[in-house]
């Protein structure tokens, strides 16, 4: 900045030769100077004054709005807002479909340990190792003697647990609230459930996660606030879920079967009413899983869902229905089942000499492979290909449970007319008992494909045709005579009209390729009532041997037709089914008077 002087010299210079006064120079520049100052200082105070008035401006531009966002709203009464802990621990009930508790959630308490704040280390170990069997003693010492200064003991106690440890009066033993998951049924519905257990953690809270089942499946809306605790309401009957466990358990152990699994379905709307997988778990305790060996020697594992099996039998409805649905057969055609059938090196034989020609109804009454194999010729490998996929047999099944995307169908590399024959009567495709009920669903319903669903349903799936009404109706009466005239006469329940195909596969070995002589997968899938479909059963036992016998019998119409056939007797009257039951002749009855 350049500051004029007050007394230029120039000027004072020129004032003397002209007698004037040098000093009112000066005063002049002085005066001058004081005007620019004022009028700079007004300028800054202006700009300043205009600043501060538009921020007054905005501000109550702001609260004006506000003011009237709050006038134009609905009133409501006004929220207490606080801080939280960042854990969300609240977990939304699991219901049947009746609304009887499935899963819940039960307060109770974590211990942990404080070390420097603990009093006689020694006997609070020894005396927690005695509450706590399954604590050492020596480890937990060693522990509180360490450099930790925070530590863990149990993440869930009993009441009495609680009580025991607040007698032991040391005060570096303390406890954390928590929430955990219970199932107050125990085993029942073990494999649909899944499982729970403790995500993040802190000394106040613990967030409850799902680690399999629908637990884990639909863990999101369980643990979402907006829910605002609405239970899950799944398909499952608490009491027929029961039911079918208890038959099927003693069937297992009748049976000598390794395993077992059943699937109840609504023919109509695909609810599950009932899923068993044996041998199963306490969801409330659930154990390691395996780290090596046969993971279905694990009880977690969900055979009914996760196991993939060659079916068998149970599979030749599906070709002799397609074939009548493509009008190359109808019911009284005569098939040709010379036994041996060769192709190439190959020969496909059935179980007994059934003479030169059967019936297309006979071929699935009888159980023919050498029938079924020469309609499947008829229909061709593409169109076999398009119709079991139709049929959902070519992906897992879209089943609310974790567990199912592991039950992808093992299918043939190369699909060639021997795999055509062979995967007519349920060999060289293997799927899990639950595409079987689908599948089974989805011809005998009247011919519309039906999804497998956990979730209670409001009513029919209506999925696209598969097969015609006509269709579903003659393969409906061939499995009726299966069950009076054939293969499975152990599953005819008087009153219930029950359908159904018996299939025995022999089981191939893990390693080295081909099958045992000795082992056997036996499956029964049965409709009923067959004369007006309401639900498909599936029993499947691994490994079973009935020994009632001189000699040991292992197909299914000897081991699973009988337990299928019990469960029908035992739940069909839970599900609301009136027998149909034909009063007899009232000859020999005579009026006598008193």
């Amino acid at each position: 900045m350049i500051r004029t002087p007050l007394r230029p010299l120039a000027r004072v210079l020129s004032a003397r030769e002209k007698g004037e006064n040098p000093q009112a120079i000066e005063r002049e520049n002085i005066r001058l100077r004081h005007e620019q100052m004022r009028d700079k200082a007004r300028s800054r105070a202006e700009g300043r004054l205009l600043i501060m008035g538009v921020m007054f401006f905005c501000a109550f531009a702001v609260v004006g709005a506000r003011m009237g966002m709050l006038a134009g709203s609905e009133a409501v009464e006004p929220r207490s807002a606080a801080s939280g802990a960042s854990i969300i621990a609240q977990r939304a009930d699991i219901v049947d479909r009746n609304g009887r508790i499935l899963a819940t959630n039960l307060e109770t308490h974590a211990l942990y340990a404080q070390p420097p704040h603990m009093i006689d280390k020694k006997g609070a170990a020894e005396k927690l190792a005695a509450i706590f069997p399954d604590l050492d003693a020596d480890e937990l010492y060693e522990d509180f003697t360490g450099k930790r200064k925070f530590l863990w003991i149990k993440k869930k106690l009993s009441p009495e647990q609680k009580q025991l440890v607040h007698d032991i009066g040391d005060p570096g033993l303390l406890f954390g609230p928590r929430e955990m998951r219970l199932y107050p049924n125990g085993r029942m519905a073990a494999h649909i459930l899944g499982g729970a257990s403790f995500g993040r953690e802190g000394v106040s809270s613990a967030e409850v996660i799902g680690v399999a089942g629908v637990e884990k499946y639909f863990d999101t809306y369980l643990r979402d606030p907006a829910t605002e605790g609405a239970p899950l309401e799944l398909s499952i009957d608490t009491t027929i879920q029961a039911a079918t466990e208890q038959v099927l358990y003693g069937g297992m152990k009748l049976m000598n079967a390794k395993g077992a699994a059943a699937v109840l379905m609504d023919v109509y709307t695909g609810e599950v009413i009932s899923i068993a997988s044996l041998p199963d778990f306490d969801p409330n305790n659930r154990p390691r899983a395996l780290t090596q060996g046969d993971a279905s020697d694990s009880p977690l594992f969900n055979r009914a869902v996760q196991g993939v099996y060659e079916l068998g039998s149970t599979f030749k409805i599906f070709t002799v229905a397609q074939a009548l649905d493509l009008r190359l057969i109808n019911p009284n055609t005569d098939i040709d089942t010379t036994s041996p059938m060769k192709w190439g090196k190959f020969k496909i034989r059935d179980f007994r000499n059934y003479g030169p020609t059967l019936s297309a109804t006979k071929v699935i009454v009888k159980s023919s492979n050498v029938g079924t194999a020469r309609v499947a010729l008829q229909i061709g490998a593409k169109r076999q290909q398009e119709f079991l996929k139709d049929l959902g047999f070519f992906e897992p099944t879209p089943f609310e449970i974790l567990e199912a995307k592991g039950g992808k169908p093992l299918l043939p590399k190369n699909w060639s007319e021997l795999s055509t024959m062979t995967i007519s009567y349920g060999h060289g495709i293997s799927t899990s008992p639950l595409h079987l009920a689908a599948g089974y669903a989805s011809v005998l319903n009247g011919g519309t494909r039906i999804q497998p669903t956990l979730l209670k349903q409001k009513g029919p799936q209506n999925g696209p045709r598969v097969v015609s009404e006509q269709t579903s109706a003659q393969s409906r009466a061939m499995l009726r005579k299966v069950v009076t005239e054939g293969t499975a006469s152990f599953g005819e329940v008087p009153g219930y009209h029950v359908g159904g195909k018996t299939g025995t596969a022999d089981k191939p070995k893990e390693r080295g390729g081909g099958y045992y002589d000795d082992k056997v997968i036996a499956t029964f899938a049965s409709v009923f009532p067959a004369n007006n479909p309401k639900y498909v059963l599936i029993v499947t036992l691994d490994e079973p041997v009935e020994t009632s016998g001189s000699e040991p019998r292992r197909t299914a119409g000897w081991t699973a037709v009988p337990v299928a056939a019990e469960l029908v007797r035992r739940v069909a009257p839970l599900l609301g089914l009136r027998p149909d039951v034909e009063t007899g002749p009232l000859t020999g009855v005579t009026l006598t008077s008193n």
